[in-house]
């Protein structure tokens, strides 16, 4: 990864072998460092007090603290840190109420380890990684709120005009400067739109922007 020499990645998982399998595998990319292993949240955030890496790879069903709990604390306490959930669950809503709570990414335990380190690398370079489980998911809940004709902007959404078109386009995966070339705009004013967004709705990241829009029929 470009100007980043080492990715620092936490795994927490109560299942020692698929732990301890993932972080030898991890090991084996350039790039990838596995500064820690945690049997459950609790284990994880009593080992954040000595180090913080980059990146935490979470387990969703877990003892002590579980991987909502945990993520709810680590928003908190720790927000620069990337989170991705690894489980088996599948469950549209419960994946979307996920990055609602500012996971920055979602994948399922049996995806291919070259999957899981892109998303490593794409949430530190982009902040949230969708991956193809995730876009099905998101496009299931747009399957499902589909109307006769694709919903415009409302009044009653929190959003001007301007910021609900940004937003669009946000979800279209388009960069700040992307967006800004399109709009006519500059790179800052888009930072600036997305800011505002991001405070209107409530969302923690990118991710959780994505979700709101998709929820209430803006994309």
């Amino acid at each position: 990864m470009s100007g980043t020499s080492h990715i620092r990645v936490a795994i927490a998982d109560d299942h020692a072998l698929f732990r301890r399998g993932l972080a030898n595998i991890l090991k084996t990319y350039d790039s990838i460092e596995v500064i820690m292993e945690a049997q459950d949240g609790q284990d994880l955030l009593t080992q954040l007090a000595f180090q913080v890496p980059d990146v935490v790879l979470l387990d969703l069903q877990m003892p002590v603290l579980d991987g909502i709990k945990t993520t709810e604390q680590l928003r908190n306490r720790f927000p620069e840190v990337k989170i991705i959930i690894i489980s088996m669950h599948d469950d549209d809503g419960f994946v979307t109420n996920l990055m609602e709570l500012g996971a920055n990414g979602y994948l399922i335990k049996d995806s291919d380890p070259d999957e899981v380190v892109k998303a490593i690398r794409t949430v530190m370079e982009e902040n949230y990684y969708y991956g193809a489980f995730l876009t099905k998911v998101m496009h299931r809940r747009m399957v499902e709120r589909s109307r006769p004709r694709k919903p415009s902007f409302s009044s009653q959404t929190p959003l001007s005009e301007r910021e609900h078109e940004v937003l669009q386009l946000i979800c279209s995966g388009l960069t700040n400067a992307e967006i800004a070339e399109k709009l006519y705009i500059s790179d800052r004013t888009v930072e600036g739109h997305r800011t505002r967004i991001m405070e209107k709705i409530g969302a923690k990241n990118t991710a959780a922007m994505v979700v709101y829009a998709v929820k209430n029929g803006l994309y």
